[in-house]
């Protein structure tokens, strides 16, 4: 199965694995996963500690970096064609520019997305799983 966790779930299967739903837990330990986050989560969990919402244990590029190589994740990055699918959703999507990204690298990846956001979940344009 082809995952696209969104920021949330990076932080909380790293920080917090009790915050994810036990289906989510299992997605994520499933080792015929193929597990990818998007760069712009690497933006949003440094926009998150630097505002002292969450607290890491080293600086936020090397914490990120570290545990995307630890779990053997990969990194889609954030091209052009992600961001003209990220502003040309269909249908009716919220406005935060990171979960259009997000949104976009699912669809165009063919992934299923994990998040707990319900705005994503109730989305019917993305494949996303809680």
């Amino acid at each position: 199965m082809r995952l696209l966790l969104d920021t949330c779930c990076i932080i909380w299967a790293i920080s917090d694995p009790d915050a994810l739903s036990g289906s989510a837990k299992n997605m994520i330990e499933d080792e015929n996963a193929e597990i990818c986050v998007s760069a712009i989560s690497a933006a949003e969990i440094a926009c998150a500690s630097e505002r002292g919402r969450i607290i890491l244990d080293r600086h936020w590029k090397r914490w990120f970096r570290h545990y995307v190589t630890f779990n053997g994740w990969h990194i889609e990055s954030i091209t052009l064609e992600v961001i003209e699918e990220a502003y040309s959703l269909p249908g009716n999507f919220h406005q935060d520019p990171a979960d259009r990204i997000i949104a976009a690298t699912a669809r165009l990846g063919n992934y299923k997305l994990l998040t707990a956001d319900r705005k994503i979940l109730d989305y019917p344009h993305v494949d996303a799983l809680w």
